[in-house]
């Protein structure tokens, strides 16, 4: 990583490649979605010695609650270790855990432990790990969408004006209200969309493609990602 790096305020994460890994390996998709848990690890501690303010990590998507049974329900017991095994690290290194998405698709163990360590992390000041659970980009925008219109027509119930919609007022309305837009979104595997995820938040976006599989991504390879960012040209529609 070289030394004029610069670091970014908010970077998500694709984590893509679980299953191919463990494909590759003889192994069960499960399999490669617990290796991955080392690769959120790494990234946390990298995000955190560099400085980075914003870590998301789309792990589960709207769409992915079509995938079979047991791989779901495995995931979701996963998910339940991960936070009771993490919030340690948590508290030792600062970092506010946030989990963003459709919560009422969730389990009720789930989100008793999401809600535990949401309440013991809210007054870190570090770096904060946004967790994208049950998320999808369309349903953000739909979901913000009808709750501007609940809020206008009780507006207009009340013989008032409804607020005027903009940019901003629309942002507010998103699940990441709060939170800035990610500056750099790295995917890992190889392939090269969003898969629905962030449409309107990653508008000015820089995105970085990597071929290495998620359970195989390390510190190093989420500083050639810093590295290329580095290089990138920011114009947000302007000209320099």
């Amino acid at each position: 990583m070289s030394e004029n790096v610069t670091v970014p305020v908010h970077v998500t994460i694709i984590m893509d490649g679980n299953g191919r890994w463990a494909r590759q390996r003889g192994g069960e998709r499960l399999m490669g979605h617990r290796n991955g848990v080392k690769s959120v690890r790494e990234s946390c501690e990298f995000a955190v010695e560099k400085g980075i303010k914003y870590l998301s990590l789309y792990a589960f998507s709207e769409e992915n609650w079509s995938r079979p049974k047991e791989e779901v329900e495995g995931l979701m017991a996963l998910m339940v270790k991960s936070v009771l095994e993490e919030r340690e690290t948590f508290r030792k290194n600062n970092i506010r855990f946030r989990v963003i998405g459709h919560r009422e698709r969730l389990s009720p163990e789930l989100l008793e432990k999401i809600d535990e360590a949401q309440a013991e992390t809210a007054g870190n000041t570090g770096l904060t790990l946004i967790v994208m659970l049950s998320y999808s980009g369309k349903w953000d925008l739909v979901n913000a969408a009808s709750r501007y219109a609940a809020d206008a027509c009780e507006a207009v119930r009340r013989g008032e004006t409804p607020p005027q919609l903009d940019e901003a007022l629309f942002s507010s309305y998103l699940c990441t209200a709060g939170i800035p837009d990610p500056d750099l979104l790295i995917r890992t595997s190889g392939e090269q969309r969003i898969s629905n995820y962030m449409l309107w938040q990653c508008a000015y976006t820089e995105f970085y493609f990597t071929d290495v599989l998620w359970p195989d991504f390390r510190k190093s390879d989420f500083a050639d990602a810093l590295d290329a960012f580095s290089k990138r040209d920011r114009r947000y529609g302007k000209i320099k």
